[in-house]
């Protein structure tokens, strides 16, 4: 993105009010966060502005969607939670929200989305691929000349073994070449708050949000080609391939709409962690209404362990304090210890 700010507003120049030209008022001021003090993560955005986390990555969203702002890769990773994002010079935003005020084509919606039916006049070119085969062909041609971005929406309720086998490798793959890559996909039917498959593909580089309900299988790669399925749910029937500019960022501003009102099951959701015996016995006993000095003495530890021990889960589940401890805890159904457990040797202190 050309016209990069270097940090620094400077003195007297006034950024403009950009919600005039389509962006919400949270997007606005996060811009203005960026132009004013650099380049920051979204959690130092948050903190600058006092606004939730969840608000400024929407912002950053819809603001990377409208090319004003740029994720940058921290040295320690990359991901959206590792990415500091950079603003565009004033000028350079307000000339790109202009020209994408006047060119934007109408968003492509569900009823819209129907429109690509077999037999019926679709309101834009596109390229039918026949079946699965032929989609899965043409998916690994456009995988192998992605360089920026990959988007993938998937509404399927459960996925096939032989569709995993074949989407991980190509995730890995694409990770591992630093393209940024965001997946929407469809909340458990059966309530499942577990966050491992979340937390393994954000540990890989890759971004991950869940919806109820999401309106058609959907790729967008690099932002020029998207595939859409035929039938809204799954690939058998084939897909159509898009490469006409305008319906390409209709496609887009679909998916971005969708992705801003998911979340991430990182967030509210259970990671997957194994207790060790002692970590169940003291869980157990303070379940029963033990204080940590009569579970120390139960488990013959010291006050200090315990605290400890507490302290360590806290960190492992993500949460801030014992309350919310004990809900992580409950939703893993934790299992109670047998009584009279043994105290670990050589841990009295």
């Amino acid at each position: 993105m050309a016209g990069r700010g270097t940090g620094v507003l400077a003195v007297g120049r006034a950024v403009p009010l950009l919600v005039r030209w389509g962006v919400s008022a949270d997007a606005d001021l996060v811009y203005r966060c960026l132009v004013t003090f650099g380049a920051r993560s979204a959690g130092g955005i948050a903190a600058s502005l006092g606004l939730a986390v969840r608000r400024v990555r929407a912002a950053l969203d819809e603001l990377e969607d409208a090319g004003v702002v740029e994720p940058t890769a921290a040295p320690s990773g990359f991901g959206v939670d590792a990415a500091t994002w950079q603003a565009a010079e004033v000028d350079v935003a307000v000339t790109t929200l202009q020209r994408r005020a006047l060119r934007r084509p109408a968003p492509v919606t569900e009823a819209t989305a129907g429109l690509l039916r077999p037999g019926m006049v679709r309101p834009f070119p596109a390229r039918r691929l026949p079946d699965r085969e032929a989609t899965r062909r043409r998916i690994a041609e456009l995988v192998a000349l992605e360089r920026v971005e990959h988007l993938a929406m998937n509404p399927e309720a459960v996925f096939s073994t032989d569709a995993l086998a074949i989407a991980a490798p190509m995730d890995i793959a694409l990770l591992r070449r630093r393209i940024r890559l965001r997946s929407l996909g469809r909340a458990p039917a059966d309530g499942d708050r577990s966050s491992r498959h979340a937390t393994e593909f954000a540990r890989l580089g890759g971004e991950y949000r869940e919806a109820p309900r999401l309106p058609h299988k959907l790729m967008i790669f690099d932002r020029r080609v998207a595939l859409v399925a035929v039938d809204p749910h799954g690939l058998h029937h084939g897909t159509w391939e898009v490469v006409e500019p305008g319906a390409v960022e209709s496609f887009v501003s679909l998916f971005v709409r969708h992705w801003t009102d998911a979340t991430d099951p990182r967030r509210n959701g259970v990671p997957e962690v194994v207790l060790t015996p002692r970590e169940k016995a003291l869980v157990g006993l303070l379940a029963e209404g033990h204080t940590d000095t009569s579970a120390a003495k139960e488990l013959g530890i010291s006050t200090r362990s315990v605290t400890y021990a507490l302290r360590s889960l806290m960190d492992r589940l993500g949460v801030e304090n014992r309350f919310q401890l004990g809900l992580a805890l409950g939703a893993m159904q934790a299992a109670s210890p047998p009584r009279n457990t043994p105290p670990v040797e050589g841990d009295h202190r």
